[in-house]
């Protein structure tokens, strides 16, 4: 997913990025830093990237807080493929403006083409939390490599957000394809590592699963084909399910089957036993889903999403000593988790215990100050809320 011409797309975001700096002026023959920041405007708006280079290199030599050269020498040597000076410009520029989204994005995408991965990460999503990474495109970009990264790190259920973005937003092209087979088939590699026996059935994949992503009408289709040319491969049947749940909530006795099935191909299919439980407690069965959210938890065991699918389960069938217990495992594993607490802190009242339901409801102020508002995830149910809870 290339980026175009950094100057280009980035130049309109300029004046709010170095809002409150110095603006050019016309160049004073007697001062070496207008001169240079002067003769450094005029190669680039010239389309002299080399020269520009240079003369913002001597500028912010001159006068390092110069935040503006220091996003023009990003920029240029980005675009000239020095992503080591890039992400080198790009570092300074956030010392100096740290709550620039646009400028954390630009270093984590330097810091993935030096394949600093892990740096990357750190930086693409700072600059996520910020708000705004600038323009459609850029945003495009920044969504597409954190997927990347996410699947790297064998974090599938957080490349899913992303992806769901991409794949409404733009037609299915094959770098986004080949993610979102990596994310179904939980296959931890980049793109240009996958190996030549697997390409086949991961851009098959890869292709149901955006049209599912998407929410077109032939998805249910090209899934249904998925399973009749590879009927023993794991996740398809979870893909599916999970398409008819996103697709329409009428859905779920039929995603339920094919979670069922997935079971089938795949005895230890975590997140499909998940799935069910959850679907069974939403519809207010907790018996039923006890046993789901049981075998999720000796399966994986350090997941909170089946920890806290447990704690309700169990809180739902009258067993509330336990399901706190539950619950309590689930906050320690994800102390982030807003829905957990908030679960933990209605079972501590229910259970009598308002000193620990005030602490926990403390604990959720600050959790929730902290992150500010934040648009609910995409696959908010795999990491431990049930539908009803997505939506805003």
């Amino acid at each position: 997913m290339a980026l175009r011409p950094i100057l280009v797309l980035l130049a309109f975001l300029l004046p709010e990025l170095v809002a409150g700096s110095p603006r050019l002026a016309p160049p004073a023959p007697a001062a070496s830093f207008e001169e240079a920041s002067h003769r450094a405007a005029a190669a680039r708006d010239g389309g002299d990237a080399s020269e520009a280079i240079r003369w913002f290199r001597e500028g912010v030599r001159l006068r390092p807080s110069w935040d503006e050269g220091w996003w023009y020498l990003g920029a240029l040597s980005y675009e000239k493929g020095d992503s080591a000076e890039a992400a080198r410009a790009f570092a300074r520029f956030v010392e100096i403006k740290p709550d620039s989204g646009p400028g954390w994005a630009l270093l984590g995408l330097s810091e993935f083409q030096r394949k600093d991965y892990d740096a990357a990460l750190r930086h693409l999503t700072r600059g996520l939390s910020l708000g705004t990474v600038g323009n459609a495109e850029i945003r495009d970009a920044v969504y597409y490599h954190v997927a990347l990264l996410r699947i790297r790190a064998g974090e599938f259920e957080l490349a899913v957000e992303p992806l769901s973005v991409l794949a409404r937003a733009r037609p299915e092209s094959p770098p986004l394809v080949t993610a979102c087979g990596l994310v179904l088939l939980r296959l931890p590699y980049l793109p240009d590592g996958v190996p030549a026996d697997e390409k086949e059935i991961v851009q098959a994949v890869g292709g149901a699963t955006c049209a599912g992503l998407a929410l077109q009408d032939g998805a249910g289709t090209r899934f249904e084909e998925l399973l009749r040319r590879y009927p023993k491969t794991k996740n398809l049947h979870y893909g599916y399910g999970a398409y008819l749940l996103r697709r329409d909530e009428g859905n779920a006795a039929a995603a339920i089957e094919q979670f069922e099935k997935e079971i089938e191909v795949d005895p230890a299919a975590v997140y499909a036993r998940l799935e069910i439980a959850y679907e069974l407690i939403r519809d207010g069965q907790h018996a039923r889903a006890l046993p789901y959210a049981e075998q999720a938890v000796e399966i994986a065991p350090g997941l909170f999403a089946a920890h806290n699918a447990l704690g309700r389960a169990l809180l739902g069938a009258g067993r509330v000593e336990r399901g706190i217990a539950e619950l309590e495992e689930a906050v320690r594993l994800a102390p982030e988790s807003v829905h957990a607490r908030t679960t933990l802190a209605g079972a501590y009242a229910r259970a009598g215990r308002p000193a620990d339901a005030e602490r926990e409801r403390e604990a959720l102020r600050r959790l929730q100050a902290e992150r500010g508002p934040s648009s609910r995830s995409s696959l908010a149910r795999e990491q431990g809320v049930p539908r009803e809870e997505e939506k805003p």
